[in-house]
């Protein structure tokens, strides 16, 4: 690779760091092509980007970007992969999906909204991270159980008082 070519690899994976706040760092090496092939189809089908990096290009674009990302870069090594996802907890639960059939991916590392996330003993709490959208849909249901309550009260009140009214 020549060293406009690194320079041009280092700018696009800048970018694509800048444009999100959630980057899994994981070794995919050593999964044969078909497993491979059905963890890029997984990541495709979650709206997940998976893509293998050198660790050098990498951490040079951790370097050049706004984010920090702390330790993160002390994970690169050996072969790293990449999943860029914008919901926090897609890329977690398909790593551990894939695990149930073999040891790989092995989690190196995660950045989720500029916390850092070190080490394969992350995984099981990165994946029930609950998403953006789940928080929501909770909230709002919290939101609209006082209000069911009082409009269920007022239906039961005014049903009991209409029941009255016809026994006189």
């Amino acid at each position: 690779m020549t060293r406009e070519e690194k320079s041009i690899a280092i700018e696009n994976l800048t970018a694509q760091l800048a444009g999100t706040n959630i980057i899994y760092v994981s070794d995919i090496s050593g999964l044969n092509a078909e497993t491979t092939s059905n963890l890029r189809r997984a990541c495709f089908k979650a709206g997940i980007k998976l893509e293998v990096v050198k660790n050098t290009l990498l951490a040079k674009a951790m370097e050049a970007s706004a984010n920090d990302y702390g330790d993160l870069p002390t994970v690169l090594t050996g072969n790293s992969a990449i999943f860029i996802s914008d919901v926090a907890n897609a890329p977690g639960k398909i790593i551990k999906d894939f695990r149930k059939k073999s040891d790989k991916p092995v989690l190196k590392g995660a950045f989720i909204n500029n916390e850092i996330y070190i080490g394969d003993n992350q995984l099981d709490a990165l994946a029930t991270i609950k998403s953006k959208e789940e928080l929501i849909g909770e909230i709002i249901g919290l939101l609209q159980s006082p209000a069911q309550r009082i409009i269920s009260a007022l239906q039961n009140k005014f049903a009991g008082s209409e029941g009255e009214e016809g026994a006189e």
